[in-house]
């Protein structure tokens, strides 16, 4: 049996490695490095894969974010609402603008922004909302959306997480997450279902004058060069990176659609012990599995994992402190408004997952998690 990861980049790389070096070695030969032909190639077919008017590359999720504020030209003390349980970058660029970040606690089921909590958070200094997609499956966007209209308010979707799945309104209609909002962002992070062999990310609008307002924003404020009508960053999406997720997006379906598999097996092993929660598929979401994240309720999350990696199984926590109770984000809050970010935080345990996961090694993994759950 292959060693067990969390992520197989490599296995995934060995699978396409000779249409990824001779892209590569392409880009070399044309030097072409920064903002080159490749660079819009993947552009455009991101959007025609998101139905997305406009993608705009840039050098990280991360930068996404923060670009994303930039362009709704906030004031220092605007409040922007998001979700307690995530990583810390969501948070991180709200603080970076010297804009206020709201916290709020999520659904225990689907890890993702609890839409009631979200109403009773808004202020008349509310400006911008930046659900999570956490783990792979869309928040409930339909909500979001007609809470976000009744106060005015701007839509960022968090999509580093949920890249390819999609949502269904009640009235039927299909998007893909990260296209709902007014804009929506993602990381090409190499451990992402659309990876790339480096840093990147991208900006997705339907709107002209935003998308070329991000345009502008990503390089230097600039439109027209040495000309500075925006104060802009320099963050762009190199032509190597962006060759190496041509390739990988024809595949995207296919990698996600592998994830779901084995979580089905995951699933269907976990099923009728009472110790373990297996993540909850949103009625009005596909799920994509970034992660795959157990709740573990007889209180030995820790010990479990401790099992596991001496099983050498490697299995890790997302996340193990709120991000309200971050030495740099702290902030007051009635834990009582936190409930299931609170308990989540002491259930929470991700396995493998990726799209190399063999049937023997997903068996290991499963026998070893009931072992000690007996």
């Amino acid at each position: 049996m292959k060693k067990i990861q969390m992520v197989d980049l490599q296995s995934q790389y060995y699978k396409i490695k000779s249409d990824v070096d001779n892209a590569i070695l392409n880009v070399l030969n044309t030097a072409a490095f920064i903002n080159g032909p490749e660079v819009k190639s993947f552009q455009s077919e991101l959007e025609t894969y998101l139905d997305v008017k406009h993608v705009i590359p840039c050098a990280n999720g991360t930068d996404a974010l923060q670009i994303a504020l930039m362009a709704l030209n906030l004031q220092e003390g605007d409040e922007v609402i998001t979700a307690d349980f995530t990583f810390a970058a969501t948070v991180e660029v709200i603080h970076l603008l010297k804009l206020k970040a709201v916290l709020v606690d999520v659904d225990y089921d689907t890890f993702t922004m609890d839409s009631e909590k979200l109403k009773a958070a808004i202020t008349s200094k509310t400006k911008a909302v930046i659900p999570v997609h956490l783990f792979g499956q869309c928040s409930n966007m339909e909500e979001i959306l007609k809470i976000a209209k009744e106060h005015h308010l701007a839509v960022i979707e968090d999509n580093a997480q949920a890249i390819g799945s999609e949502f269904t309104f009640s009235d039927g209609t299909v998007k893909k997450s990260g296209t709902m909002g007014i804009m929506g962002t993602t990381s090409f992070f190499p451990s992402k279902n659309l990876g790339c062999y480096g840093d990147g990310g991208a900006i997705f609008t339907n709107d002209d004058e935003l998308a070329h307002k991000l345009r502008g924003i990503v390089n230097h404020g600039m439109y027209e060069r040495y000309y500075h009508d925006e104060v802009g960053v320099n963050s762009r999406l190199d032509s190597i990176q962006a060759t190496v997720l041509r390739k990988k997006l024809t595949l995207l379906d296919n990698y996600n659609e592998a994830r779901r598999k084995a979580a089905d097996y995951y699933d269907e092993a976990f099923a009728g012990n009472e110790n373990i929660l297996t993540p909850k598929r949103a009625e009005n979401s596909t799920h994509v599995f970034h992660q795959y994240t157990l709740r573990i309720l007889n209180g030995k999350r820790n010990e479990l994992q401790q099992f596991l990696a001496e099983r050498e199984v490697p299995a890790m926590i997302y996340y193990p402190v709120a991000l309200r109770k971050q030495k740099a984000y702290f902030q007051e809050s009635n834990d009582a408004d936190f409930v299931n970010t609170d308990q989540l935080l002491e259930q929470v345990i991700s396995l493998p997952m990726h799209t190399e996961l063999e049937e023997e090694q997903l068996k290991y993994i499963t026998d070893a998690v009931l072992e000690f759950m007996k």
